[in-house]
């Protein structure tokens, strides 16, 4: 199964999460670890997750990631998180990473995926996103 189609360009807005890739998350060939980046990706998708449900969310699935080009370090990584739809108790996002190398003025893409979230309850337990 195909993941979804990644635009030539970040998608309109303010990233959900933006950080500087570091010496410290690299892999032994020397590029930033792919654990890392689906990392960044769960930050930033459930940041606007949790505000989009006001509260508490958690990863329950992650869709078809691939990874399309490297991130180095000391590239800044952009993180976008666009609504895709809202359940009774989950929230899909299309949640999108960008590298800017620090010499350049323009993005690449590197990977996108579908995150699903959960909004939870103070017990933990799935509660309703709009009530």
């Amino acid at each position: 199964m195909a993941g979804p189609e990644i635009p030539e360009t970040p998608p309109a807005g303010e990233p959900a999460l933006r950080t500087l890739a570091m010496p410290g998350d690299t892999n032994p060939a020397g590029d930033i670890f792919g654990g890392w980046v689906l990392a960044q990706m769960d930050l930033g998708g459930g940041i606007a997750a949790a505000r989009e449900a006001r509260g508490r969310v958690a990863t329950v699935a992650v869709d078809a990631l691939s990874f399309h080009r490297p991130v180095k370090v000391g590239d800044e990584v952009s993180v976008w998180a666009e609504l895709l739809g809202i359940g009774r108790t989950s929230l899909r996002y299309r949640v999108s990473l960008w590298r800017r190398p620090r010499e350049a003025e323009a993005h690449e893409r590197v990977t996108v995926a579908t995150f699903t979230f959960v909004a939870l309850d103070a017990a933990g337990r799935p509660r309703p996103v709009r009530g």
